[in-house]
C-alpha cells in the first residue's frame, strides 16, 4: 500500500509535518486549557504572571492572546484585563427572523435603528429587486442587539412601489420579516445568500461597537416571493467573534 503523501495534509492537529511550533502557538494551547478550567466570563492571570508561568517573552504571550481575541474565545477590556469569552452565537441558515434565531439560543433580541429612508436605487441593486436604476426603494438600517450586546448590522432595500406603507406599519425595533409577512402578507417562498469575511469599515465599526481590525462576516441575502419576484436585498454584518453559521445537510 503506497505511503500518504504529506504534502497534501502539511497540518496534522495544528502541528505542521516538520514538527517546528511556534512559540506563540504552544502559549495559545496552554491558555486554551487554562480557559476550560476557569471558565466562562473568568478573568485571566495578568500578562506578568502568565509569561512567567509559561516561560516567555510577554512579546510571545500578546500574540497567542490577540489570536485568542480574534477567534472570539477572548475578550479583552481597556483597563480591566482578558476574560474567556462565552461561546459564539450560531444562527441558523433558515428562511426565519434574526428574532427567532436569537430567542431561540436564550437570548432577548432588540434592534437599534440607524436609518429609515427612501434610498435611490443604484444600477447593482436595481438589476438585484428588478427595478429601474434611479428607482426608490426602502432603506431600513438597524443595529442588531443580543442581551443589547451589538451584533450585527443590517441594511435591508425594499422596492417602494411594492411596499409603500412599509414604514407606517414597521415598528423600528422590531421585525421586518415579522412584518413583511403578518402585516403585508409577503410570502418568502427562496433566499440566495453568500456570506464571507471582510474588515469592518470605520463607521461600521463604530456602530457595532468593535475593532476594525477583527473580521466581520458579510451576509448578502436576495430574497424571493413564490412567483420568484425579489422581495428585498440583505446587507448583514456580522462580528466575527460573537456570532457563527450553522446548517443542517442530509444526503
Amino acid at each position: 500500500m503506497p505511503r500518504p503523501d504529506s504534502t497534501a495534509r502539511p497540518y496534522r492537529d495544528g502541528v505542521p509535518e516538520h514538527g517546528r511550533v511556534p512559540k506563540s502557538h504552544t502559549v495559545k494551547m496552554r491558555l486554551l486549557q487554562l480557559m476550560d478550567e476557569l471558565g466562562e466570563d473568568a478573568l485571566l492571570p495578568s500578562e506578568r504572571e502568565l509569561a512567567a508561568d509559561y516561560g516567555v517573552a510577554r512579546s510571545t504571550l500578546r500574540a497567542a492572546i490577540g489570536e485568542l481575541v480574534m477567534e472570539g474565545r477572548l475578550r479583552s477590556a481597556r483597563g480591566r484585563g482578558t476574560y474567556v469569552a462565552p461561546p459564539k452565537l450560531m444562527q441558523p441558515v433558515s428562511m426565519g427572523s434574526y428574532t427567532e434565531a436569537v430567542r431561540s439560543m436564550g437570548l432577548t433580541p432588540s434592534r437599534r435603528v440607524v436609518t429609515l429612508e427612501h434610498h435611490v436605487a443604484k444600477p447593482d441593486l436595481a438589476e438585484r429587486l428588478r427595478i429601474r436604476a434611479g428607482d426608490l426603494t426602502v432603506h431600513v438600517e438597524r443595529v442588531l442587539l443580543a442581551d443589547d450586546e451589538p451584533i450585527g448590522l443590517e441594511s435591508t432595500y425594499l422596492p417602494l412601489d411594492r411596499f409603500p406603507t412599509i414604514l407606517d406599519v414597521l415598528r423600528p425595533e422590531g421585525s421586518l420579516y415579522r412584518c413583511l409577512q403578518d402585516d403585508l402578507g409577503v410570502v418568502f417562498a427562496e433566499m440566495h445568500e453568500t456570506v464571507e469575511t471582510v474588515l469592518a469599515a470605520p463607521r461600521e465599526a463604530l456602530l457595532l461597537e468593535t475593532n476594525p481590525a477583527l473580521p466581520m462576516l458579510l451576509v448578502m441575502r436576495t430574497s424571493y416571493d413564490p412567483q420568484g419576484v425579489p422581495i428585498e436585498r440583505v446587507r448583514a454584518l456580522f462580528r466575527g467573534d460573537r456570532m457563527g453559521f450553522a446548517t443542517r445537510m442530509r444526503a
